[in-house]
């Protein structure tokens, strides 16, 4: 029951991030810019894939070139359609990163707007954008590489019968939800001086709300364009779950700050 409950914390850090970022349009607005960028470019890759799916799968299988037209057909349309549903998977779980890393300067200011609605904003560990940036792309990578080393057999695992369609899909929305999360809490999380490792490990020692905030966002992202639209209440929900539940600063009585102040129109 704990876990469950913590699960669905996570799932309520969006809806915080959300009624955030309703209380502040401007912000919002401002957190629009990139999302759209990526968005453009996302949905450019996939309208190419997906006009020339049949040509790339037939490119792909040429052994099929003497079975029957029929069978060639059918192949080479699951073929085609594989690729494109594991590219479209593809390209939820690498928005985020590919948003964060274009909107850096957007996103980290609008991270920080949001702690400050909570109080003292963690200072000390700033990075100059030219440094920043390189980095966000290596920890990205790394992120990347890990989400493959998970989805790549549960995509093979996908067209096991019965499995494929009922457990596979569970298990890669829990892992694709997950660095979804991982992404998202970087700018916070970084702001307190957490290297990618003790990110990772403080991600898997809270897995549950982790999970709930991570998959509630992939389910959202894989609407179209909802992704845009909910990227910068998925922003301050991450820095809000950093805030009160990560990462909570201790206060000298031993108290956490872990409620907003009153908010003077930041």
């Amino acid at each position: 029951m704990g876990h469950f409950r913590s699960f669905l914390d996570g799932i309520g850090f969006f809806f915080q991030g959300l009624r955030w970022v309703a209380r502040h349009p401007r912000w919002w607005l401002f957190g629009l810019i990139p999302a759209l960028i990526a968005f453009a470019l996302y949905a450019t890759g996939l309208y190419f894939l997906g006009t020339n799916a049949l040509d790339i799968a037939a490119w792909g299988t040429p052994f099929a070139d003497g079975w029957s037209e029929a069978t060639r057909t059918a192949l080479r349309a699951v073929v085609g359609l594989a690729l494109f549903g594991a590219a479209l998977i593809l390209s939820v779980v690498t928005f985020t990163a590919i948003t964060l890393i274009l909107g850096d300067p957007f996103y980290e200011k609008l991270s920080e707007k949001v702690e400050e609605t909570y109080g003292e904003v963690p200072t000390g560990y700033d990075l100059p954008l030219w440094k920043s940036i390189p980095r966000s792309i290596r920890d990205s990578l790394v992120t990347l590489g890990w989400l493959l080393l998970f989805t790549i057999p549960l995509f093979f695992l996908g067209f096991v019968p019965v499995i494929g369609q009922t457990v596979v899909p569970v298990l890669g929305a829990l892992v694709s939800g997950f660095f979804l999360t991982i992404e998202l809490t970087t700018l916070a999380l970084e702001r307190r001086g957490l290297a990618r490792k003790r990110r990772f490990g403080l991600l898997r020692g809270n897995k549950a709300p982790a999970l709930g905030f991570g998959v509630l966002l992939f389910l959202l992202f894989l609407i179209p364009f909802v992704a845009v639209i909910a990227m910068p209440a998925a922003v301050a929900g991450a820095a809000i779950m950093v805030r009160t539940r990560l990462a909570p600063p201790v206060l000298p009585a031993g108290r956490t700050d872990g409620s907003p102040r009153v908010d003077r129109g930041v």
